[in-house]
């Protein structure tokens, strides 16, 4: 009897808690934008446009192919990746290299107004590099980089959510 009563109380009690509704702002990947269209300036082929183009329509905010019709516009100043030399081995081979992932941009409103100045974003991911597996590191070397532009998508989508409107 006392254990079906324990039981009971922590059915009720973990459904209460469950229940409560409580979550943190943005962790269901959707972040409350203060404007309702945006216009993207991603060339066409560009996989970050395209992951951020997909985040931002899973919430309440319209991608416009069409700056006129935005409220707000992304502009990117400049995109780029790089590769260098981390750290070598006793023979001067290569044994770790440093991945980085850098983003500048701004957002403008209709009017041209700055709500966003130059904002740099530089993400970095070492990877060790064994040259009997070269196909494997390539492999590896290419998931980091997606996994870097999904953090990327990540920040952009916070700072675009901290924007205080006009």
């Amino acid at each position: 009897m006392k254990v079906l009563r324990r039981a009971i109380a922590l059915t009720v009690l973990a459904a209460s808690l469950s229940a409560c509704g409580f979550h943190l702002r943005g962790s269901d990947g959707r972040f409350n934008m203060p404007f309702q269209s945006i216009y993207l300036a991603f060339p066409e082929t560009s996989p970050l446009g395209t992951e951020l183009k997909r985040n931002l329509r899973g919430g309440d905010t319209e991608v416009v192919a069409d700056p006129a019709l935005a409220q707000a516009r992304l502009d990117v100043m400049s995109e780029s990746r790089g590769k260098a030399i981390l750290s070598l081995n006793s023979q001067g081979r290569v044994r770790e290299y440093l991945l980085t992932y850098t983003l500048v941009f701004r957002v403008r409103d209709k009017a041209g107004a700055e709500l966003l100045g130059p904002t740099e974003i530089n993400l970095k991911r070492s990877i060790t590099f064994n040259e009997t597996e070269v196909l494997a590191k390539e492999s590896e070397e290419a998931l980091l980089y997606r996994d870097m532009q999904t953090d990327l998508v990540q920040q952009i989508l916070r700072r675009l959510a901290a924007i205080k409107p006009v």
